[in-house]
């Protein structure tokens, strides 16, 4: 039996019990990155909420099915920058086809989410390039449905088919300004309709395009998600999560076209995570300078130690990001590992009591940061063995992918003369020589070790 599980609702904007399409499955669909450049520090933060609410509902007993998608089509955007197509743009930056610069920053993203302990054969992550045909045939779709019309750039949604199109982000649609994705387009019928696929330019030749019943173009950006997500999970699934940005246009584009074309409920849970802060507002590529992990990485920080600091906040709260931030995280993290080094070789046993707080942290809409309190105040409590602490302690680990699993016993090296003082003291010890095996123990340590006594013989360490 499944455990209850409950989680914030972006829909409802309330806390739910979870209950899934079908027993003993949850489907999850997660929108991942358009790969026009290195994805900053702030978009990991997106990845490893996605990852940790999959490996607590795996722990849970479920069977996951999570699909992250793969943006490789360039779309006419506007995230106050201009409305440049973001693949040309990076394929302009770098000199290379559109094609190349889509592989490229593909293959770098699945490097960040290895760095980042997340296991990509775990997940599906399809890519809308791969996914033209289903993209058309769903626009062909909302067209028998009377949901679409065509103007000079493209095929349009009309939203006002879609009576319920302001409510998942409590729009204000008559305060609302034309263009947040799509430049502003005077042809357009309300001022929420957004583009399905958009033609080519008359006047210049794209890297990507293709043949439609509407002729030559690309797709808008919000289809390929509804596209690819009924593809693989069905037309009504469980969980889609993002980024809080995503809200007011692509989430609500999304439910809009995808509830249009079935008539039925899209998705039961939305859930989004909050933005990473610095010292200047949500971290952004416009301005071309931003912090990836790599460049942590090279600053040589532990990739775990920032996934450490990530988990530190609860996914719903802006999380602000400075050096001395992560270096906090850093020390905490490498606490972990020390002990993992000192007790990996012990034996011993879940402790239930603890197992049952960390679980229902995170089953209490994901709560990461009182999951953490529950582990720390695990490995303080004196009543515990070792060997108990470290199995419980692998227990938390396998849920918040921290990679503690694979730290090495530290191997210490005494040196000869340390190794004569303790052969002599273990002879003093045999012959009950206590004073003398005390000093030959104060002589130990002044060399910078301790030495302890064990029913298996002497144990040294640092």
């Amino acid at each position: 039996m499944t455990p209850q599980i409950e989680l914030y609702n972006t829909k409802s904007r309330e806390i739910e019990t979870f209950s899934p399409v079908s027993a003993g499955v949850v489907s999850i669909y997660s929108c991942g990155p358009t790969v026009y450049h290195y994805q900053h520090i702030g978009n990991m933060r997106a990845a490893v909420f996605a990852d940790t609410l999959h490996r607590m509902f795996v722990n849970a007993g479920y069977e996951v099915r999570h699909i992250i998608n793969i943006t490789d089509v360039g779309h006419n955007v506007d995230d106050g920058e201009n409305t440049e197509d973001k693949m040309e743009k990076g394929s302009k930056r770098e000199g290379k086809s559109v094609w190349d610069i889509a592989k490229m920053y593909t293959d770098a993203y699945f490097k960040d989410l290895s760095a980042l302990n997340i296991h990509l054969d775990e997940y599906l992550f399809p890519r809308a390039t791969d996914h033209i045909q289903e993209q058309i045939a769903l626009i062909q779709k909302l067209e028998e449905k009377g949901s679409t019309y065509i103007i000079g750039d493209g095929v349009y949604f009309d939203t006002s088919t879609f009576v319920r199109y302001a409510d998942f982000a409590h729009l204000d649609v008559e305060g609302l300004k034309s263009g947040a994705r799509v430049e502003e387009n005077k042809e357009k019928r309300n001022i929420t309709d957004f583009a399905l696929w958009k033609f080519s330019p008359t006047n210049e030749q794209r890297q990507m395009e293709w043949d439609s019943p509407w002729g030559k173009g690309f797709p808008g950006w919000h289809i390929e998600c509804s596209a690819m997500a009924m593809k693989y999970l069905g037309e009504h699934f469980d969980i889609h999560t993002g980024g809080i940005e995503h809200i007011p246009v692509h989430h609500t584009n999304e439910i809009a076209q995808s509830e249009a074309a079935t008539g039925a409920s899209y998705v039961n849970y939305w859930m989004h995570n909050n933005h990473l802060l610095d010292t200047t507002g949500k971290m952004s590529k416009s301005n071309g300078e931003f912090l990836t992990l790599t460049t942590l990485i090279e600053k040589g920080y532990n990739p775990l130690a920032y996934r450490y600091f990530l988990l530190s906040a609860t996914y719903r709260k802006e999380l602000l990001f400075s050096f001395e931030a992560l270096d906090a995280a850093v020390v905490a993290y490498e606490k972990l590992r020390t002990f993992c080094r000192q007790e990996k070789d012990s034996i011993g046993t879940l402790h239930a009591e603890y197992v049952k707080s960390f679980d229902e942290a995170l089953h209490a809409d994901l709560n990461t940061s009182k999951a953490l309190s529950v582990l720390w105040t695990m490995l303080k409590d004196d009543t515990l063995s070792g060997g108990d602490k470290y199995a419980t302690l692998m227990h938390c680990n396998k849920l918040l992918g921290l990679g503690l699993e694979k730290v090495e016993v530290e191997k210490l090296s005494i040196g000869e003369a340390v190794q004569t003082l303790l052969d002599a003291r273990a002879v003093a010890r045999h012959e009950k020589n206590f004073a003398e095996s005390d000093r030959l123990r104060d002589e130990i340590q002044g060399h910078g070790f301790i030495v302890k006594d064990t029913p298996e013989g002497q144990s040294i360490s640092k």
